[in-house]
């Protein structure tokens, strides 16, 4: 589970890289994106003359993906009648071509994603429950990412690269962070909504790598609703400009970290979250300005 952007099908792929089922197929679907009359086609197959344009023999997802890994992205999106044949595949193990008479038997492992609240779902009667406990004996929940913010300087700096073909590079990760963005480039990127998540901030640096002639990477290469009004006017006021003028990343971090601890009177875990960081980060870096200071 997870907002849309988060990452869930990279997810799915590093479940099955890791597995032993590797060296077979993976398969991802979008199951909102399936026209609602080829759906069961599309997943399970059809045999020739089945229905109109049935021209010949199609080989369903499922089958595709056998002995391997099946991805059914936004799950939610299926229509009651698909879920209830997908409920019987997922019990049995077996998949009948529309237009067949006889089924076979197919092993595939289903990973199932989605943004959406399927409990909800459930009791507004789009979604069956019985097929809900099918495909969720393990749950994983992927992050948004305001929600880890602290991944987003590497993260960035990884989509970076990878935008410029650039992999294997030897050396600290942080110093490659300093030498492709700004310390004011990645305050701006750390501070963002980023509602759209990872693909909204791969979108970010890829219109901040064609501005950008020369590294590193600066506030004026981003796209203004990733400033904020907020952002351009706290940086417009002399008091701000004096204030944040000439210190480094760690020492605009510390003074955040000191003034929210002012304004909740040394309440940490609403620090954190005023921060957007966990509560386990915001100790961290206390400990380690504790530690430099000794």
């Amino acid at each position: 589970r997870g907002e849309t952007g988060t990452g869930k099908e990279l997810v799915a792929r590093e479940i099955h890289n890791q597995s032993e089922r590797s060296d077979q197929p993976f398969v991802a679907v979008n199951c909102g994106a399936l026209p609602e009359n080829l759906i069961e086609s599309e997943l399970f197959g059809h045999c020739k003359g089945a229905f109109t344009g049935a021209d010949a023999q199609r080989t369903g997802l499922f089958e595709m993906a056998n002995h391997g890994t099946i991805m059914l992205d936004e799950i939610g999106e299926l229509p009651k009648s698909v879920q209830a044949i997908l409920l019987r595949v997922l019990e049995s193990g077996e998949i009948r071509r529309v237009g067949d008479n006889q089924t076979f038997h197919v092993d595939v492992r289903v990973v199932c994603a989605t943004h959406r609240n399927l409990e909800e779902m459930v009791q507004s009667g789009d979604f069956r429950e019985d097929l809900l406990f099918r495909i969720n004996p393990f749950e994983i929940e992927i992050p948004s990412l305001r929600q880890r913010r602290d991944d987003i300087p590497l993260l960035a700096t990884h989509l970076f690269d990878r935008k410029q073909g650039i992999t294997n590079l030897s050396g600290n990760t942080l110093d490659r962070v300093a030498s492709v963005f700004t310390d004011e480039a990645i305050i701006a990127l750390e501070s963002a909504e980023w509602k759209g998540n990872v693909r909204e901030l791969a979108n970010v640096i890829e219109h901040a790598s064609i501005l950008c002639d020369e590294l590193p990477i600066d506030t004026h290469h981003l796209p203004q609703r990733i400033l904020g009004r907020d952002n351009s006017q706290l940086v417009t006021m002399p008091k701000a400009e004096q204030l944040l003028a000439g210190r480094t990343l760690r020492e605009l971090e510390m003074w955040a970290i000191s003034e929210a601890l002012k304004r909740h009177d040394g309440n940490k875990p609403d620090v954190a979250s005023e921060l957007g960081v966990s509560l386990k980060t915001l100790y961290n870096k206390l400990n380690n300005q504790l530690d430099k200071s000794a």
